[in-house]
């Protein structure tokens, strides 16, 4: 039974806590904040309840083999789930309205004929149809098996069009944009398509072709609610964690890592206490691990992803029948979201880098159908989420400047919430600032799943570092951002401790 020190409290962390527990090994687990979840927070006021991290889960099934591997009661004893049907609905710039159904590739077929245009539809399942290709190529050696040193593969993008259609003839590499543009001949396509790398904030004029994996694993394995909100799966796995007797320090920031013969050896606490351990698993971000550990990060750190600025909304009247979970609500003017969220040229676009950010953003409005969520019939709960520049890039400390963006994006969710305005009680704002400060990531920044394609540039720093006895978990982390990714990582971690470094994933 080896000690094991955990830093972090965050989903991927806490995977791997539960796997290792189970294992046998000793668990401890250290977090700076009052609370476990990391992003995955709730925020509660007069009987309304929020998720402050992501609203929906995709791919489950990690989760659901967490659980199993790690006690008798499986992921749907634990939380209620539910199949989100329509997955979405998308109000684009010019009018058109089309719903999305959960899971189904036929009804995407006739819904986007419907609402786009014959012929649509097909395009856009042929789209889907090519990524496939990218799952079945990379599902494994990218999501499944630790990052081996020699990953060259991974950098070559698996997206096929332009190995098998004579695409892309023009000079330069294949972006998701560019596939957009030539494979699916209509904005609003193009819009749909884009906007699922926007989510995770990935710029689609840089993303490679194999970004379309990300459209395919929602299509496929459909879009999950749990009940309560979100933040209900990371309680689930807070109280398996301590079922599996993990002890948890909450409140208690790790500054330094101990070293002993070149091994991990322990960490060091911000009270000058120590915690000596037989290994560590950091679950946090690149400046916190340069901070703590200088020889285990990545030289040089990636820059600063886009974060998540959210606007909750307390609404008075009855959630109405019928009333879609999710609706994208798009911008007119992708090119002035796309420059004001990454930059133009890797430089900030006129006045955003000036904190104003006055352009229309594109809005995910979530409205769930959960009595959990509210504190009557009488009320309803709605969370309006975009796409940002990190905190730095835009100061979104300064009230004016997130003040106007909520309004902006309040006007936008109108389109999806008719009588908004009329309905609204009271909204409380979220920005990149206040997840930096909440969770300790710098810029608020939110990362995103790996990819592959682009010579590697979408990766992340692998589970093993080269500090030996010190593993990486949680987003920041292979295989990236998002609920499922971090849960693989924890997986992933899991398995190199229990196995060893030779180890090469699950059967």
């Amino acid at each position: 039974m080896a000690r094991i020190v955990v830093i972090g409290a965050g989903m991927g962390a806490m995977a791997a806590a539960a796997r290792l527990a189970v294992a046998g090994h000793r668990v401890a687990v250290y977090e700076r904040a009052a609370t476990h979840g990391g992003g995955v927070g709730r925020f509660e006021r007069d009987g309304f309840v929020f998720d402050t991290g992501p609203g929906l889960l995709h791919l489950p099934a990690v989760y659901r083999d967490l659980f199993v591997k790690t006690g008798k009661e499986p992921l749907e004893r634990c939380v209620g789930m539910s199949q989100v049907d329509p997955a979405s609905r998308h109000v684009f710039a010019d009018g058109t309205d089309v719903s999305l159904p959960n899971a189904s590739r036929a009804g995407v077929v006739r819904a986007l004929d419907d609402a786009v245009g014959p012929g649509a539809g097909e395009r856009w399942s042929d789209l889907v149809n090519r990524a496939r290709e990218v799952w079945d190529a990379t599902r494994r050696p990218l999501l499944e098996e630790p990052l081996r040193e020699d990953h060259a593969a991974l950098g070559q993008d698996p997206y096929p069009a332009g190995r098998k259609r004579g695409l892309f003839r023009r000079r330069g590499p294949v972006t998701l944009a560019s596939v957009a543009e030539r494979e699916l001949g209509d904005a609003r396509l193009a819009a749909l398509l884009e906007s699922h790398a926007l989510a995770y904030g990935l710029d689609p004029r840089r993303a490679p072709g194999s970004a379309t994996v990300l459209p395919y694993m929602e299509q496929t394995f459909g879009s999950w609610y749990v009940s309560g909100g979100v933040r209900a799966l990371a309680d689930a796995l807070y109280e398996r964690c301590r079922a599996r007797k993990v002890e948890f320090h909450f409140e208690a920031e790790v500054v330094r890592l101990l070293e002993e013969d070149g091994r991990a050896a322990g960490v060091e606490l911000a009270d000058g206490s120590v915690a000596e351990a037989d290994m560590v698993v950091a679950g946090v971000s690149p400046g916190r691990l340069a901070a703590i550990a200088p020889g285990a990060a990545a030289k040089p750190q990636a820059p600063v992803p886009p974060g998540r600025f959210t606007v909750f909304l307390a609404l008075g009247g009855a959630r109405p029948d019928g009333v879609v979970h999710r609706t994208v609500v798009h911008t007119g003017d992708r090119a002035a979201e796309l420059a004001a969220v990454f930059g133009d040229d890797d430089r900030p676009a006129a006045g955003h880098g000036s904190g104003r950010g006055d352009y229309r953003p594109t809005v995910t409005v979530l409205r769930p159908d959960d009595p959990a969520t509210r504190p009557d019939g009488g009320h309803e709960a709605v969370t309006l989420v975009a796409t940002v520049a990190p905190h730095g890039r835009v100061d979104w400390a300064d009230v004016p400047t997130a003040d106007g963006f909520a309004d902006r994006m309040v006007d936008a969710a109108a389109a999806a919430v008719p009588g908004l305005r009329e309905r609204l009680l009271w909204r409380e704002v979220r920005t990149p600032a206040d997840t930096e400060a909440a969770v300790g990531a710098e810029g608020g920044g939110v990362p995103a799943p790996v990819l592959a394609g682009a010579d590697g540039g979408f990766l992340r720093p692998g589970n093993a570092t080269p500090v030996p006895g010190l593993h990486l978990a949680g987003g920041f982390a292979h295989p990236g951002g998002g609920l499922a990714h971090a849960g693989m990582s924890g997986a992933l971690v899991a398995g190199l401790i229990v196995s060893g470094a030779d180890w090469r994933g699950s059967q």
